[in-house]
């Protein structure tokens, strides 16, 4: 017997500047399970923190094979997401997995409330996401920091610059 649809909405107007990020993080190599699982544990903990902004962190599977793992989280504004980013130990295991991968590879895509979408794709083999569709380019100059391709001035710099990962 057909049952009637019970259709819900919400009213996101109390979220004005809302981001909603997708990650993940993919398994290119069998020693990246290390890497993987290890990535697993710390961001449990820095979200089991609370962090100022961050409205909903949920786990979202993508795939087991290969293993594609992430989560979606749902920011207050860009503000709050950058502070975060540049927070310790998060800036730190920015920095150490953009100079060694460990055997995986980490994507992100953004998507603002206020317009503007981004995404970053490092050590990712095979197009997925944007990337299928958009074409991919480098993460240099310009298409360097998350604001910055979210074409956002209230992100300044980038949570590392491109001194502190070419350079150091």
């Amino acid at each position: 017997m057909p049952t009637r649809v019970n259709r819900q909405t919400v009213d996101l107007s109390v979220y004005p500047d809302l981001l909603v990020l997708y990650l993940g993080m993919r398994v290119n190599r069998l020693y990246g399970i290390r890497t993987f699982f290890s990535f697993g544990r710390k961001i449990s903990e820095s979200v089991a923190g609370k962090p100022d902004g961050l409205l909903l962190h949920e786990p979202v599977y993508y795939s087991f094979f290969p293993m594609n793992m992430g989560m979606r989280q749902y920011w207050r504004d860009l503000p709050s997401l950058l502070a975060f980013a540049r927070s310790e130990p998060h800036r730190q295991w920015w920095l150490d997995f953009l100079r060694d991968s460990g055997g995986t590879g980490f994507w992100h895509e953004t998507y603002s409330i206020k317009g503007g979408m981004e995404a970053v794709y490092d050590d990712v083999p095979k197009p997925l996401g944007f990337g299928r569709f958009a074409g991919i380019r480098r993460a240099r100059g310009p298409m360097f920091g998350s604001a910055a391709r979210l074409g956002r001035s209230d992100g300044d710099s980038p949570v590392l610059s491109e001194t502190d990962l070419y350079e150091s």
